[in-house]
């Protein structure tokens, strides 16, 4: 789906996170960053990956990963889905899909037979440089950290 590949610069932004602070991936330059693309807050499979990342996030962060997640939910229903599961992590409310278009992962899906435009859940692994260290198509959202650590060779 993604038009973007390992050791691709990863296309630069700058958005709002549940609290409405400007957020960009400039901010995290000489760190690692697993940024998280996910469908919706609030959904099981989405629940699933976001507590998987709560539960690992002290492993993420002695190894200095940075984890964002990104969806195209507001500041509002964001803020609702960290209180609910205590997320450590900043949530990115791209609302107008800037992000999520930039990173090419929004497009043709199929569900029970329908096919309709949505997000495709994807991971990229950002290096301290500010490439694409790697890209997880399809994580599982019950094992996505250990995936991480696995990817960035941790």
């Amino acid at each position: 789906m993604t038009h973007l590949e390992k050791g691709d610069t990863a296309p630069a932004f700058t958005s709002k996170d549940q609290n409405g602070n400007e957020i960009s991936l400039s901010d995290y330059k000489g760190k690692k960053v697993a940024l998280y693309f996910y469908p919706k807050d609030m959904t099981p499979g989405c629940t699933n990956q976001a507590c998987n990342l709560r539960d690992h996030y002290e492993a993420l962060q002695k190894h200095e990963i940075v984890v964002l997640g990104v969806s195209p939910d507001d500041e509002t229903r964001h803020q609702k889905f960290i209180d609910k599961h205590e997320l450590p992590f900043p949530l990115i409310a791209d609302t107008e899909k800037e992000v999520i278009q930039a990173y090419g992962i929004w497009g043709l899906k199929k569900f029970m037979g329908k096919e309709y435009d949505g997000l495709h859940r994807t991971t990229f692994l950002i290096s301290e440089e500010g490439k694409i260290h790697d890209i997880i198509k399809k994580p599982k959202t019950k094992a996505h950290a250990e995936e991480i650590l696995e990817k960035f060779d941790l």
